[in-house]
């Protein structure tokens, strides 16, 4: 009994601390300030009485000060920040200066189950993990692959699991669904495998459980200025963390050990590619640099485009009058009832591309961007910054902006992506920053909306998806923007005249 009682202790501990600065917030916030720096503490409570609503939050915070914020954490931590949306801000940060501005060691610390692969790295890492992704992922044979993969996904497997859903009148949750499809189809893209999560019993997959896991403690170190002790300590979110760390290593570790056993053959699948550049190199080193590369690839695969379809259908729910414009233009090219959609086809759909574009403006997969500072300087905007402060570029607030995208920032209007001559109109990236920006601009962006384009034309031309009324939607804590509760559906089967 005794050590049951000692282990729960460190937990007790910061459960009391959590509560004591929440109370100090109560007792003493002035309510007409949307911010407030506490002696010692600094912002904390503040921030923690806020984190249910962190994006919205911080978008109240930005417009309010004016395109930027600085945020001051408890003398004891590290957690100061700049928090900014302002667009010659980034442009400065991302294009004009990149070089000053990488994503740190404190970055690699906090996304440190990424390893070393792309997403943490910087400098001569960076560039040559960038230039062999690049060279893997625009090659033609890839391109092949992607779309013939993609296509048996969407039209031999989704498309009949959505006619059996339909047909029982179910309700289901509609991002699960998506995360099930984009783990299959990343899988098969990296791995070269088919984990046939979308099989009809819906099988536990313990590796996406593991990644959920692992981004909503992630999001948690943002946040709470004491969980390296957490770490240390091994409780809480920490210890999820390391528990979903080994989850998803032994999977991409027999992913890898299969693909070494068939002589790294593939069909176009990254990992065969990977696996040939390591053939002189010691296998511990090998193993490490392959498991770093697939769990990033993985990450960027699965959660974005899942997040991004499934706040896409909740706004097409809420506006059906863009959904009678994309059904339009699938039947102007001929394409609602085809079984598979080509890339060329794929590229006429003009609406459905500024459709997704501007939902992604409005809900980002990834809300928040985290840079570091190499030299101290003075950003366009007027704030200076330096060694050791991070900046956290709040690309959800971006989109809510007057300053940026006019006084119907809030309002879901695809037109806005299309000019005049009816074709695409080009946004700088330093305003529309879901694929990034500058240098590190997304390699995955074609292949996004290849997969995201394909399911969305492959559902709207069969299906009506109607959202469960009353269910509440709300984004999940966590570095990806997940919905908290999913997207609880019923799928009813689109008559085509």
């Amino acid at each position: 009994m005794a050590s049951c009682s000692w282990v729960s202790t460190p937990e007790l501990i910061l459960s009391l601390l959590s509560i004591l600065l929440l109370y100090l917030y109560r007792r003493y916030h002035n309510r007409h300030e949307l911010l407030v720096n506490y002696p010692l503490i600094g912002m904390l409570p503040t921030l923690l009485s806020n984190v249910h609503r962190i994006h919205d939050w911080g978008t109240d915070l930005i417009r309010a000060s004016g395109w930027s914020f600085m945020f001051k954490g408890p003398w004891f931590s590290s957690m100061d920040f700049l928090a900014t949306c302002d667009p010659a801000n980034i442009n400065h940060i991302y294009n004009t200066n990149f070089i000053n501005f990488p994503k740190g060691e404190e970055f690699s610390e906090i996304f440190d189950v990424l390893g070393a692969g792309i997403f943490n790295s910087d400098g001569e890492s960076w560039r040559l993990q960038r230039k062999k992704a690049h060279g893997l992922i625009a090659h033609h044979d890839f391109r092949v692959f992607l779309i013939k993969s993609t296509s048996a996904k969407v039209y031999s497997e989704f498309i009949p699991l959505l006619q059996r859903l339909a047909g029982r009148e179910e309700v289901v949750d509609l991002q699960d669904l998506f995360l099930r499809f984009t783990f299959d189809a990343t899988c098969q893209l990296v791995f070269g495998v088919n984990p046939r999560s979308l099989s009809p019993d819906f099988p536990t997959i313990h590796f996406s459980k593991a990644m959920d896991d692992a981004m909503s403690a992630i999001f948690l170190r943002h946040t709470v200025p004491w969980w390296k002790l957490m770490r240390w300590l091994d409780v809480g979110e920490e210890k999820r963390l390391t528990r979903a760390r080994k989850v998803m290593d032994r999977f991409i570790a027999q992913a890898i050990e299969k693909k070494r056993e068939s002589c790294g053959n593939g069909d176009g699948d990254l990992l065969a590619s990977y696996i040939e550049d390591t053939r002189s190199m010691d296998v511990q080193e090998a193993n490490q640099m392959l498991r770093d590369t697939t769990m990033n690839l993985m990450l960027a695969g699965r959660d974005t485009t899942a997040a991004a379809l499934t706040w896409f259908f909740w706004l097409l729910s809420k506006n059906k009058e863009v959904e009678e414009k994309i059904l339009e233009e699938l039947k102007q090219y001929s394409l609602e009832k085809k079984e598979a959609i080509s890339n060329e086809e794929l590229g006429k759909l003009v609406y459905l591309h500024a459709a997704l574009c501007e939902s992604l403006r409005l809900y980002p997969p990834v809300p928040v961007e985290h840079k570091g500072v190499v030299k101290e300087e003075l950003l366009p905007g007027g704030d200076k910054v330096r060694p050791g402060l991070k900046i956290l570029i709040f690309t959800y607030a971006m989109g809510r902006m007057k300053g940026v995208w006019g006084e119907d920032c809030m309002e879901f209007k695809p037109e806005r992506w299309i000019s005049e001559k009816g074709r695409l109109r080009h946004e700088p990236s330093f305003k529309f920053l879901s694929f990034n920006c500058g240098p590190r601009t997304c390699l995955g962006k074609e292949v996004a909306f290849v997969q995201m384009k394909a399911v969305v034309a492959a559902i709207i031309s069969r299906f009506h998806v109607h959202v469960v009324e009353g269910h509440i939607v709300e984004p999940k804590l966590s570095i990806i923007l997940h919905m908290k509760n999913g997207l609880l559906v019923k799928i009813r089967e689109r008559s085509i005249n």
